[in-house]
């Protein structure tokens, strides 16, 4: 049985409810898919306040971010049944938590 950080994510995003706004990102670990849509979150940021040296914010902000969008899911490579099991808007910001956790107390 692989590990739980080596299964391939796929996010899946729609900015606006224009469908051609539909993109997806995909990582090697459930852990690099949120630092991918921190990292999303953080460009919107440098985009709003472009004077702005050190980001910071707190789990709500990343909330409202993701809640903002049109959509969001995830796919999420399962091996036992060599298939991808899709999650919700609310998995990925439990899963944004707990990897913002874990930084925040510094690493894994």
């Amino acid at each position: 049985m692989a590990n739980h950080n080596s299964r391939h994510t796929i996010i899946l995003l729609q900015n606006s409810h224009n469908r051609a706004t539909r993109t997806f990102m995909d990582y090697d670990s459930i852990g690099q898919a949120m630092d991918g849509i921190c990292g999303l979150y953080e460009r919107k940021l440098k985009e709003i306040n472009p004077s702005l040296r050190n980001l910071s914010y707190d789990i709500a902000d990343l909330y409202n971010f993701i809640d903002g969008l049109a959509d969001m899911s995830a796919l999420v490579y399962e091996h036992s049944i060599s298939a991808y099991l899709p999650y919700d808007r609310q998995w990925i910001k439990q899963k944004a938590f707990n990897h913002l956790k874990r930084l925040a107390n510094g690493g894994r």
